[in-house]
Protein backbone atom coordinates (compact mmCIF):
# COMPACT_ATOMS: atom_id res chain seq x y z
CA UNK A 1 0.00 0.00 0.00
CA UNK A 2 1.31 3.42 -0.95
CA UNK A 3 2.26 5.65 1.95
CA UNK A 4 0.22 8.79 2.38
CA UNK A 5 2.50 11.82 2.35
CA UNK A 6 2.19 14.13 5.36
CA UNK A 7 3.10 17.04 3.08
CA UNK A 8 0.45 19.00 1.22
CA UNK A 9 0.74 19.03 -2.56
CA UNK A 10 0.76 22.16 -4.72
CA UNK A 11 -3.01 22.15 -5.27
CA UNK A 12 -3.71 21.78 -1.55
CA UNK A 13 -1.29 24.58 -0.71
CA UNK A 14 -2.95 26.85 -3.25
CA UNK A 15 -6.38 26.03 -1.82
CA UNK A 16 -5.11 26.90 1.67
CA UNK A 17 -3.62 30.14 0.41
CA UNK A 18 -6.86 31.15 -1.32
CA UNK A 19 -8.90 30.39 1.80
CA UNK A 20 -6.58 32.46 4.00
CA UNK A 21 -6.59 35.34 1.51
CA UNK A 22 -10.39 35.25 1.41
CA UNK A 23 -10.50 35.32 5.21
CA UNK A 24 -8.33 38.45 5.24
CA UNK A 25 -10.57 40.15 2.68
CA UNK A 26 -13.75 39.22 4.54
CA UNK A 27 -12.38 40.54 7.83
CA UNK A 28 -11.16 43.72 6.15
CA UNK A 29 -14.37 44.45 4.29
CA UNK A 30 -16.44 44.14 7.45
CA UNK A 31 -14.19 46.58 9.26
CA UNK A 32 -14.21 49.01 6.33
CA UNK A 33 -18.01 48.92 6.37
CA UNK A 34 -18.29 49.36 10.13
CA UNK A 35 -15.51 51.87 10.81
CA UNK A 36 -14.71 53.35 7.42
CA UNK A 37 -11.62 52.73 5.31
CA UNK A 38 -9.52 55.52 6.78
CA UNK A 39 -10.31 54.53 10.38
CA UNK A 40 -9.28 50.91 9.80
CA UNK A 41 -5.67 49.74 9.82
CA UNK A 42 -4.20 46.45 8.68
CA UNK A 43 -3.13 45.98 12.31
CA UNK A 44 -6.85 46.00 13.20
CA UNK A 45 -7.60 43.43 10.51
CA UNK A 46 -4.72 41.23 11.59
CA UNK A 47 -5.75 41.40 15.24
CA UNK A 48 -9.31 40.34 14.39
CA UNK A 49 -7.90 37.19 12.77
CA UNK A 50 -5.29 36.50 15.45
CA UNK A 51 -2.41 36.95 13.01
CA UNK A 52 0.35 39.50 12.48
CA UNK A 53 0.23 42.27 9.88
CA UNK A 54 3.26 40.64 8.29
CA UNK A 55 1.09 37.57 7.60
CA UNK A 56 -1.37 39.72 5.63
CA UNK A 57 1.50 40.82 3.40
CA UNK A 58 1.91 37.20 2.28
CA UNK A 59 -1.46 37.54 0.53
CA UNK A 60 -1.96 41.23 -0.24
CA UNK A 61 0.64 43.92 -0.85
CA UNK A 62 -0.87 46.82 1.11
CA UNK A 63 -4.07 48.39 2.42
CA UNK A 64 -4.91 49.91 -0.97
CA UNK A 65 -4.77 46.51 -2.63
CA UNK A 66 -7.02 45.11 0.10
CA UNK A 67 -9.61 47.80 -0.64
CA UNK A 68 -9.34 47.35 -4.41
CA UNK A 69 -9.87 43.61 -4.05
CA UNK A 70 -12.90 44.17 -1.79
CA UNK A 71 -14.66 46.57 -4.15
CA UNK A 72 -13.69 44.47 -7.17
CA UNK A 73 -15.42 41.44 -5.65
CA UNK A 74 -18.56 43.48 -5.05
CA UNK A 75 -18.58 44.89 -8.58
CA UNK A 76 -17.90 41.49 -10.14
CA UNK A 77 -20.84 40.05 -8.20
CA UNK A 78 -23.05 42.70 -9.84
CA UNK A 79 -21.67 41.90 -13.28
CA UNK A 80 -22.32 38.20 -12.72
CA UNK A 81 -25.86 39.02 -11.65
CA UNK A 82 -26.37 40.97 -14.88
CA UNK A 83 -25.02 38.08 -16.95
CA UNK A 84 -27.30 35.59 -15.20
CA UNK A 85 -30.33 37.83 -15.66
CA UNK A 86 -29.61 38.27 -19.37
CA UNK A 87 -29.61 34.48 -19.76
CA UNK A 88 -33.09 34.12 -18.22
CA UNK A 89 -36.18 33.34 -20.27
CA UNK A 90 -39.13 35.70 -20.30
CA UNK A 91 -39.44 39.25 -21.53
CA UNK A 92 -37.17 42.22 -20.95
CA UNK A 93 -39.10 43.32 -17.88
CA UNK A 94 -38.65 39.89 -16.26
CA UNK A 95 -34.89 39.95 -16.86
CA UNK A 96 -34.58 43.52 -15.63
CA UNK A 97 -36.45 42.70 -12.42
CA UNK A 98 -34.24 39.68 -11.76
CA UNK A 99 -31.14 41.81 -12.11
CA UNK A 100 -32.46 44.63 -9.94
CA UNK A 101 -33.40 42.25 -7.14
CA UNK A 102 -29.93 40.71 -7.12
CA UNK A 103 -28.43 44.20 -7.39
CA UNK A 104 -30.18 45.22 -4.17
CA UNK A 105 -29.29 41.99 -2.38
CA UNK A 106 -25.61 42.25 -3.30
CA UNK A 107 -25.48 45.82 -2.03
CA UNK A 108 -26.72 44.61 1.35
CA UNK A 109 -23.93 42.01 1.59
CA UNK A 110 -20.37 42.74 2.72
CA UNK A 111 -18.56 43.35 -0.55
CA UNK A 112 -21.40 45.15 -2.32
CA UNK A 113 -21.88 47.32 0.75
CA UNK A 114 -18.19 48.25 0.59
CA UNK A 115 -18.59 49.51 -2.98
CA UNK A 116 -21.31 51.93 -1.88
CA UNK A 117 -19.84 52.95 1.48
CA UNK A 118 -16.35 53.60 0.14
CA UNK A 119 -15.95 56.66 -2.05
CA UNK A 120 -13.47 57.07 -4.87
CA UNK A 121 -11.29 59.25 -2.63
CA UNK A 122 -10.31 56.14 -0.66
CA UNK A 123 -8.80 54.46 -3.72
CA UNK A 124 -5.33 55.21 -5.00
CA UNK A 125 -4.79 56.82 -8.39
CA UNK A 126 -3.50 53.46 -9.64
CA UNK A 127 -6.65 51.65 -8.53
CA UNK A 128 -9.22 54.10 -9.90
CA UNK A 129 -9.13 53.02 -13.58
CA UNK A 130 -10.09 49.42 -12.76
CA UNK A 131 -12.77 50.55 -10.32
CA UNK A 132 -14.30 52.98 -12.82
CA UNK A 133 -14.14 50.48 -15.67
CA UNK A 134 -16.10 47.89 -13.67
CA UNK A 135 -18.70 50.48 -12.63
CA UNK A 136 -19.10 51.50 -16.26
CA UNK A 137 -19.66 47.87 -17.29
CA UNK A 138 -22.49 47.60 -14.75
CA UNK A 139 -24.08 50.82 -16.00
CA UNK A 140 -23.85 49.60 -19.59
CA UNK A 141 -25.46 46.27 -18.64
CA UNK A 142 -28.33 48.01 -16.84
CA UNK A 143 -28.98 50.38 -19.73
CA UNK A 144 -28.94 47.49 -22.19
CA UNK A 145 -31.56 45.61 -20.19
CA UNK A 146 -33.70 48.73 -20.03
CA UNK A 147 -33.46 49.16 -23.82
CA UNK A 148 -34.38 45.53 -24.41
CA UNK A 149 -37.43 45.85 -22.17
CA UNK A 150 -38.49 49.03 -23.98
CA UNK A 151 -37.98 47.37 -27.36
CA UNK A 152 -40.19 44.37 -26.51
CA UNK A 153 -42.86 46.64 -25.02
CA UNK A 154 -42.68 45.18 -21.51
CA UNK A 155 -41.84 48.56 -19.96
CA UNK A 156 -42.75 52.10 -20.95
CA UNK A 157 -40.53 54.06 -23.35
CA UNK A 158 -38.44 56.18 -20.99
CA UNK A 159 -35.11 58.02 -20.91
CA UNK A 160 -32.71 55.11 -20.41
CA UNK A 161 -29.91 57.19 -18.89
CA UNK A 162 -32.15 58.83 -16.28
CA UNK A 163 -33.86 55.52 -15.53
CA UNK A 164 -30.52 53.77 -14.99
CA UNK A 165 -29.29 56.48 -12.64
CA UNK A 166 -32.59 56.46 -10.74
CA UNK A 167 -32.71 52.70 -10.30
CA UNK A 168 -29.06 52.38 -9.31
CA UNK A 169 -29.31 55.33 -6.92
CA UNK A 170 -32.34 53.89 -5.15
CA UNK A 171 -30.91 50.38 -4.90
CA UNK A 172 -27.53 51.60 -3.65
CA UNK A 173 -28.99 53.14 -0.51
CA UNK A 174 -29.84 49.93 1.38
CA UNK A 175 -26.06 49.51 1.68
CA UNK A 176 -26.20 52.40 4.14
CA UNK A 177 -29.41 51.81 6.07
CA UNK A 178 -29.98 48.05 6.00
CA UNK A 179 -29.44 46.27 9.32
CA UNK A 180 -28.56 42.56 8.91
CA UNK A 181 -30.46 41.67 12.07
CA UNK A 182 -33.54 43.68 11.07
CA UNK A 183 -37.08 42.36 10.76
CA UNK A 184 -36.90 41.88 6.98
CA UNK A 185 -34.48 39.69 5.04
CA UNK A 186 -32.42 41.11 2.21
CA UNK A 187 -34.60 39.29 -0.34
CA UNK A 188 -37.78 40.75 1.19
CA UNK A 189 -36.34 44.26 1.08
CA UNK A 190 -35.11 43.77 -2.48
CA UNK A 191 -38.49 42.47 -3.65
CA UNK A 192 -40.37 45.37 -2.05
CA UNK A 193 -38.05 48.02 -3.46
CA UNK A 194 -38.01 46.58 -6.96
CA UNK A 195 -41.80 46.25 -7.02
CA UNK A 196 -42.11 49.95 -6.17
CA UNK A 197 -39.52 51.02 -8.73
CA UNK A 198 -40.89 48.82 -11.51
CA UNK A 199 -44.35 50.30 -11.07
CA UNK A 200 -42.96 53.52 -12.49
CA UNK A 201 -41.72 51.66 -15.58
CA UNK A 202 -44.96 49.79 -16.23
CA UNK A 203 -45.85 49.95 -19.92
CA UNK A 204 -49.53 50.34 -19.01
CA UNK A 205 -48.82 53.72 -17.38
CA UNK A 206 -47.10 55.08 -20.49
Amino acid sequence: MQDVSPFRNAAQRETDRAAKRDAVLRAAVRMFNERGFFATSLDDVAASLGISKRTIYHYLANKDQVLLECVTIGLQQLLQAAEEARAESGNGRDRLMKFLRRYAEINMDDFGRCVIRTGEEALSRESLPRYRALKKEIDVALRQMLREAIDDGSIAPIDVKIAAFTLAGALNWPARWHEPDGALSTSQIADAMVDILMAGLDSRSA
